[in-house]
C-alpha cells in the first residue's frame, strides 16, 4: 500500500510559479502510475497530468499543456507539480493519486487506487 502526502499550495499571486509535493510512502512508489488531479467548489475533479513509472512519459490536460510540468523521483519517492504562469481559473484543492496497475492517462478518478488529502491553491487576480 502507498500512502500520498501533498504540499506546496498556498495564495499565490496571478502569474506566480509555485511547485507542488506529493510525498510517498512504501518501498514500491516506484512501480506505480502517478497523477495529479484537482476539484474546484461545486465541480468534477478534474485530470491534471500523469508520469509513468520510470519518469519517461507524460500526461496533461489541454488546459495546462505548456504550462504545468509533472516529474517524478523516485529515489525520494516524490511526484511533482510545477505551475507556470498561474491564472484564476487554476484556484482549487489538487489532489496526488497513485496506480498500481500503472495507469498514468485516465480521466477517471476511480482508476486510481490511492489518493492524498489534497493540497489548496487559491491564485488571486
Amino acid at each position: 500500500q502507498v500512502q500520498l502526502v501533498e504540499s506546496g499550495g498556498g495564495l499565490v499571486q496571478a502569474g506566480g510559479s509555485p511547485i507542488l509535493s506529493c510525498a510517498a510512502s512504501g518501498r514500491t512508489f516506484s512501480s506505480y502510475g502517478t497523477v495529479w488531479f484537482r476539484q474546484a467548489p461545486g465541480q468534477e475533479r478534474d485530470f491534471v497530468a500523469g508520469i509513468s513509472r520510470s519518469g519517461g512519459r507524460t500526461d496533461y490536460a489541454d488546459s495546462v499543456k505548456g504550462r504545468f510540468t509533472i516529474s517524478r523521483d523516485n529515489a525520494k519517492n516524490t511526484v511533482y507539480l510545477q505551475m507556470n504562469s498561474l491564472k484564476p481559473e487554476d484556484t482549487a484543492v489538487y489532489l496526488c493519486a497513485a496506480d498500481a496497475a500503472g495507469w498514468f492517462t485516465r480521466r477517471l478518478p476511480s482508476v486510481y487506487d490511492y489518493w492524498g488529502q489534497g493540497t489548496q491553491v487559491t491564485v488571486s487576480s
